[in-house]
């Protein structure tokens, strides 16, 4: 027979193992995986169920171009402001990737073209560049906001951490084209300069005033061009 020493030493290793169980449902319930092969995104919520954001296809009525997308052939149009374009591949134009957690892009820059500093709230991404020769890099978060750059050629690849700022250069005189993956179906976008200057209210130009202690007619101006 167990004495009373051993039978506490194991009510209070099954209470470990209890905890450890709700921590470990805690965490899966939080990000779960997919539990089927796939989860083709629909808009007809019409005997769906609502998996991840998405309603889901009956999987036989699934077709292949439900993953399929020829959007990233060809160049995107590189003539406005920044000098760039980013062509997604994502969940919204790969139905297939519903729940899948990737997606892609193609970021085309005409020459000393800018892919302006943005973050993805949602993925960490990897560039590969496949023509021209690009300056990229990432800012740290607070308090350090360290800069991480390099100089990229043809067949580099470098990699923005989720959620941190980044951005890239066309630093050549020749057109210049990356793939970026991304580590969500959905990876989303905020442009910095955008959110902070054109968003929809404009936010109170006294506030973008002592943010980055400039006179009030530099922020309006700012403004006025988002």
């Amino acid at each position: 027979m167990y004495s009373l020493y051993n039978l506490k030493k194991m009510n209070t290793l099954l209470a470990y193992i209890a905890l450890l169980a709700m921590a470990f449902s805690l965490v899966s319930a939080s990000d779960p995986s997919p539990l089927q092969d796939f989860c083709v995104a629909v808009n007809d919520t019409h005997e769906t169920v609502f998996v991840n954001g998405k309603f889901c296809k009956d999987p036989k009525l699934a077709t292949p171009n439900d993953f399929f997308f020829s959007g990233l052939r060809l160049p995107g149009n590189t003539s406005n402001k920044v000098g760039s374009l980013v062509t997604p591949a994502n969940v919204a134009q790969i139905p297939g990737l519903n729940t899948l957690g990737v997606s892609m892009a193609r970021v085309d820059y005409a020459p000393y073209g800018l892919n302006p500093p943005h973050i993805h709230p949602r993925a960490t991404e990897i560039l590969t560049v496949l023509e021209g020769t690009l300056y990229a890099g990432f800012v740290t978060s607070n308090p350090e906001n360290r800069l991480f750059s390099k100089v990229l050629y043809k067949g580099d690849v470098f990699v923005f951490p989720k959620g941190l700022i980044h951005f890239q250069l066309n630093v050549g005189t020749t057109k210049a084209m990356a793939i970026s993956t991304l580590s969500s179906q959905n990876p989303g976008v905020i442009t910095i300069a955008n959110a902070v200057f054109g968003s929809k209210p404009a936010i109170s130009a006294d506030v973008l005033t002592k943010a980055f202690q400039v006179d009030k007619n530099v922020v309006e101006n700012l403004q006025s061009r988002f």
